[in-house]
C-alpha cells in the first residue's frame, strides 16, 4: 500500500527552518589571514577538535578517507577566509555540515592552526589521465544514474564537486567496486512483496513502519512495512564493479582526470588533454 509524502515534507522544510537559523548571519568581516596561525596553544586545541570533528572524513593525516586531502587545501590555492567560510557554513549537496552557531569562530581558527601543521607542499608530479576521453567514458557509463550540474540520472549521488570531496584513493576504490558504506539516501534497498515482486532502489526514508525509496524508474514510492514479505538492506551498491577487465588501468586515470575537474556548478576546472 502506497501513502503520501507530505508530513514528511512538513518535516524537512522545518529541519531546514530550524538549520538556516543556526548559520552566522554575517561572514562579510572575517579576516583574510588566520589570526592563530603559528600559535601553539591554539593548534594543541585544534588538534583536539579535529580528531573529534572531522578525522573520519578527513583522515588522522588530514590526507582525505571519504572527503577531500586537506593537506594540499593552500598549495591548490584555498585561502584561510574561503576555508574559514567552508567551515562555518558548510557544503551544500555534500556531506560536510555546516559548524554554525555550535562553535565559535576562535573554534573554527584553531582547527584551520593545526591543519596548516598538516600541510604539504604541492604535487610535482604530472597529472595523469586525458579528462576529455574521461568525459566521454562518464556520460557512457555513469550519467544515467549520477548527475552533473543538473544533467544526468538520480539513482547515485549527485557529482557536481566529487573533484572537490573525494581523494584519488576513494574515488578508484568506489569506481573497482569497494563497499566502504553508503551514503544516507542512497542504501540499497530490496522490497518483497507478500505476492513475491521485488521492488529494487534506494532507501530515502524509513521508520518503524514504512520506508520511502526511488525504484530503479527513479519514481519516489513509499510503503508500509507490514504490506511487504521483506524489506532487506543489500550488502553491495546498485553501482556496478568496474574491473580491469572492464576498464583499463589508463581507462580509470582518463576518468578521474574528469572526475576531478567536476568542482561545484559552472566552476569546473576547464578540460585539457595529457
Amino acid at each position: 500500500m502506497k501513502w503520501t509524502c507530505s508530513a514528511l515534507l512538513v518535516v524537512g522544510i522545518l529541519t531546514a527552518a530550524v538549520d538556516a537559523q543556526d548559520l552566522p548571519r554575517n561572514l562579510a568581516n572575517v579576516p583574510t589571514k588566520n589570526p592563530l596561525e603559528g600559535n601553539a596553544e591554539a593548534i594543541r586545541a585544534g588538534m583536539g577538535m579535529y580528531r573529534v570533528r572531522c578525522a573520519d572524513c578527513h583522515g588522522m593525516d588530514a590526507r582525505g578517507i571519504r572527503a577531500p586531502d586537506l593537506s594540499q587545501v593552500w598549495a591548490s590555492g584555498r585561502t584561510d577566509d574561503g576555508l574559514f567560510r567552508t567551515i562555518r557554513t558548510g557544503v551544500p549537496g555534500s556531506e560536510m555540515p555546516a559548524v554554525g552557531v555550535r562553535n565559535s569562530d576562535e573554534d573554527v581558527w584553531k582547527i584551520l592552526a593545526y591543519v596548516r601543521t598538516l600541510a604539504a607542499a604541492a604535487p610535482t608530479d604530472p597529472p595523469r589521465g586525458n579528462a576529455e576521453n574521461g568525459e566521454r567514458m562518464f556520460r557512457a557509463n555513469c550519467n544515467s544514474c549520477h548527475q552533473v550540474n543538473g544533467r544526468g540520472g538520480r539513482l547515485g549521488p549527485d557529482l557536481s564537486r566529487v573533484g572537490a570531496a573525494r581523494t584519488r584513493a576513494a574515488l578508484t576504490r568506489q569506481i573497482r567496486g569497494a563497499v566502504e558504506g553508503f551514503r544516507p539516501g542512497y542504501e540499497p534497498v530490496t522490497l518483497t512483496t507478500r505476492g513475491g515482486r521485488q521492488i529494487h532502489g534506494v532507501k530515502k526514508n524509513e521508520d518503524l513502519f514504512s520506508v520511502q525509496i526511488m525504484d530503479t524508474g527513479e519514481r519516489i514510492q513509499g510503503y508500509l512495512k507490514e504490506d511487504m514479505r521483506t524489506v532487506t538492506d543489500d550488502k553491495r551498491s546498485a553501482m556496478p564493479p568496474y574491473d580491469t577487465e572492464r576498464l583499463s588501468e589508463s581507462a580509470v586515470d582518463d576518468l578521474l582526470a574528469y572526475l576531478f575537474t567536476l568542482r561545484g556548478a559552472n566552476t569546473a576546472a576547464p578540460i585539457t588533454g595529457r
